[in-house]
């Protein structure tokens, strides 16, 4: 009925805000194996339909889907881990599709952000979670009509960093006593994501912290430098701005590390 209202301005609009908001709260809260069935075939349903509502333009609706899928892959009840897991691999596959067999950034970026935000949460990473991770690289694995793209390497990828992260998050529960070794470890992960630049700006901004907080002021302006570097290179890139020369050299003047 308001499918034309929905689809002003790309989907970003109040109305399709308000829908979607519906939609998540009955992911938010409890509800039976059998109505959460429903829910997630409502939201199948939803995606297919509206998809630029969340692969392009604000990515907030993006987020918040990935962070309560996620939530459910964590779920007690073995068939809504299924459940979650499809819907999520589906998720993926119409991020994939929509940028044309490209990429999956958006939906990747947006997961890894909300598996660091449901680690506060929700104390995901164990054998449940594992599971569902599983069930989503079965599904990539099996998919026959995107067996010749790089979809299934991308699925792949995905679930292996979000290992790495709840791996080295773990590590890092382990020696928040131990300043050193816990930057250390946040260094790694930073440099995990090389190519991601907003999740690479993210670990280095938490490394500062560290930093600031055990009074290493240098180091920790080390890391703002790196992260304005990074956002230097962006904007550049997007020809934004055209303030730096090449290998940024006001930058390297101070900061050596490329």
């Amino acid at each position: 009925t308001f499918q034309r209202q929905l689809q002003q301005s790309d989907c970003q609009n109040a109305l399709m805000k308000k829908v979607f908001d519906t939609h998540m709260l009955f992911l938010q809260i409890n509800q039976s194996a059998a109505a959460l069935k429903h829910v997630f075939a409502a939201l199948r349903l939803f995606v297919g339909k509206f998809p630029s509502a969340f692969f392009q333009g604000q990515a907030d609706l993006c987020g918040s889907l990935c962070y309560e899928i996620l939530k459910c892959c964590n779920h007690r009840s073995r068939s809504t881990q299924t459940e979650a897991s499809a819907l999520l691999y589906f998720f993926m596959r119409k991020n994939f599709e929509f940028n044309k067999q490209k990429s999956i950034v958006r939906s990747h970026l947006q997961l890894i952000k909300a598996v660091s935000q449901l680690i506060a949460d929700a104390g995901i990473g164990g054998s449940r979670f594992q599971h569902s991770l599983a069930i989503i690289n079965n599904f990539a694995n099996g998919d026959k009509q995107m067996k010749n793209v790089n979809f299934p390497a991308e699925v792949k990828d995905l679930t292996k960093r979000i290992r790495t992260v709840l791996m080295a998050t773990a590590q890092m529960k382990e020696h928040e006593k131990d300043p050193e070794m816990l930057v250390d470890l946040q260094y790694s992960l930073a440099n995990s994501y090389a190519s991601t630049p907003e999740l690479r700006r993210t670990w280095l901004e938490s490394m500062a912290k560290i930093h600031a907080r055990n009074g290493d002021l240098s180091e920790a302006a080390m890391c703002y430098i790196h992260i304005a570097a990074l956002i230097a290179e962006y904007l550049k890139r997007k020809g934004k701005v055209n303030i730096f020369k090449t290998n940024y050299v006001s930058l390297n003047i101070i900061f050596e590390n490329k």
